[in-house]
């Protein structure tokens, strides 16, 4: 019994949907109509509200509109298309927007007001009651936080920081953002998920909005504790917020030949040459057990009177002897040595142009197998010359 009965009450909705429907599309006249009919504003500020003037299944006519029941000191002003009107002409089952602008008096008392907005056309009236509270409206206020104010690296890092601005207030801010950084050093703003550098973002009345600031400090920066300040401002309001970039410093290795930069030398197969090469740290933090070493060519043998420096300070210079023996049977020509100096955080290298020459006692030896040959030849040609 029970699911018969909700069938046949299934099927009598179903019989009476285009009922309703019809009786829906019959509706005919004239309409005023808007999505917030009470409002709260502020004395001594403006305010719109947004209006539909709407013509249900009737002829086209000229409507007159007009606003009454204004309290003393009130400017109402009904715009349409952003200048002021007085009348409007909505084509049968279409519709007009208009907005109404109320300039509310510094010494409107707080409470609330009722307005009316009359639209009539020869034949057809609507009106629109609007209810207005003044004095409970939150005045404009914008606040900034971040979890974390403070970050450490090195003068190479990309500091990011995440912090998030509110809209306190009862209006929607376009609020600007600005950041105010050391000289050489450079910031931009992007959403939390974003990459777009932005200058400014739209937040919503009671809505907040999660921001990054990325600051680039320049690569020579000195370790030492930089702050930064971001400022989000919006029709006369400001919120700003401090941040410290810390910089621990960073060593910069340099390596290049002791001799005034010279990065070449004359040596001989088989017979060691002493090289001079200057180490220095040209960052802003000491380097620690810095590490020398060479990349010979095969055969060849490279040694150094001190490997290791321990430590080597911002601004200081070493220079380490390294001995070099080329493979005895180099041939004669240039060759390419390369040296690095290197610590866990940076590293640095020079290419070191070698030319060798072979010994002179091999010249004077292969002169004598040349002599000896020439010798051999002759004696046979006179030998042989004579039968």
């Amino acid at each position: 019994m029970r699911l018969a009965f909700w069938m046949l009450a299934s099927f009598a909705l179903l019989l009476a949907s285009p009922c309703l429907a019809a009786d829906a599309s019959d509706l005919k006249g004239l309409w005023l109509v808007t999505d917030y009919p009470a409002l709260t504003a502020r004395a001594g500020e403006s305010t719109s509200v947004k209006l539909q003037l709407q013509n249900a299944g009737v002829a086209p006519e000229t409507v007159f509109i007009s606003v009454s029941d204004v309290p003393p000191g009130w400017k109402a002003v009904l715009l349409g298309g952003g200048s002021p009107v007085a009348a409007a002409m909505p084509a049968t089952n279409e519709t007009v927007t208009l907005q109404l602008r109320l300039d509310i008096p510094d010494d409107a008392p707080a409470g609330s007001h009722k307005l009316i907005v009359h639209a009539a056309g020869a034949d057809i009236t609507a009106d629109l009651p609007l209810d207005v509270t003044v004095g409970e409206v939150q005045p404009a206020k914008l606040t900034i936080k971040t979890s974390l104010p403070s970050l450490r690296g090195t003068s190479r890092s990309s500091f990011e920081y995440a912090f998030t601005i509110k809209n306190e207030g009862d209006k929607d801010q376009l609020v600007r953002l600005a950041a105010e950084a050391p000289q050489g050093f450079e910031t931009s703003f992007t959403e939390e998920y974003g990459s777009q550098e932005i200058s400014s973002i739209p937040i919503e009345a009671g809505q907040s909005k999660d921001l990054k600031l990325k600051v680039q400090p320049p690569s020579q920066a000195p370790a030492a504790d930089y702050p930064v300040t971001v400022e989000a401002s919006s029709a006369g309001v400001a919120a700003n917020t401090a941040m410290t970039v810390e910089i621990t410093g960073q060593p910069k290795l340099s390596l290049t030949g002791a001799d005034e930069g010279r990065i070449s030398v004359q040596a001989e197969a088989g017979k060691p040459t002493q090289v001079g090469l200057s180490v220095s740290n040209d960052g802003s933090a000491p380097a620690q057990d810095v590490d020398i070493s060479a990349a010979p060519p095969s055969d060849w043998t490279v040694t150094f009177d001190e490997k290791k420096i321990d430590q080597l300070g911002p601004g200081e210079k070493k220079t380490v002897f390294a001995t070099l023996t080329p493979s005895s049977k180099a041939l004669a020509g240039d060759y390419m040595l390369t040296f690095t100096a290197s610590d866990n955080a940076d590293s640095a290298s020079t290419d070191y142009r070698v030319t060798v020459a072979t010994s002179t006692l091999w010249g004077i030896v292969g002169i004598g197998i040349i002599a000896i040959a020439l010798l051999i030849a002759v004696g046979a040609v006179t030998r042989f010359g004579r039968r």
